[in-house]
């Protein structure tokens, strides 16, 4: 079986909410596909609730991509502590970092029900299971907390 670098990743060594470039692949014509981790809470610690965890994702989908170019996909972990964002070539930490702080900060603050895309059982495979409370109050925790563009050293910005 391949082996997988994020089960490799010592989760009691890094320092959550953070942002870590997981790998760069090269695709056969060059084409760069980054996968970055956005940990949002302490592995082994704290999990968000599917229901606040599952609004994020749907909001982040369309956040992130207004913030950042090329991103393809932004997927929970099933631990529930965060996401692997996948975007088309490389950017830092640092600006992976910034973007998904102001998302989160636009979650807490501003998004209302209205806003949150494919709510319903047409656009939505368990739409039932929705929380905008969960997702603004974990929000607004996680930009509380400081989000680092290092995993290992709290470095927010």
């Amino acid at each position: 079986m391949a082996k997988v670098e994020s089960f490799t990743l010592d989760h009691t060594k890094v320092k959550a909410p953070y942002v870590r470039l997981i790998t760069v692949e090269k695709g056969p014509k060059g084409d760069a596909i980054s996968n970055y981790d956005l940990r949002l809470v302490q592995p082994n610690t704290n999990a968000i609730p599917t229901a606040g965890l599952h609004t994020i994702e749907h909001l982040l989908a369309g956040l992130l991509r207004d913030r950042l170019d090329g991103v393809i996909d932004c997927s929970p972990f099933g631990c529930r502590t965060g996401f692997h964002l996948i975007t088309w070539g490389e950017h830092s930490t640092n600006e992976v970092a910034k973007a998904l702080k102001s998302s989160l900060e636009e979650i807490a603050d501003t998004i209302e029900w209205k806003d949150v895309q494919g709510t319903d059982k047409y656009s939505c495979g368990n739409y039932r299971d929705h929380s905008l409370f969960s997702a603004k109050q974990w929000s607004r925790d996680i930009v509380d907390a400081g989000i680092s563009d290092d995993p290992f050293e709290r470095h927010t910005v």
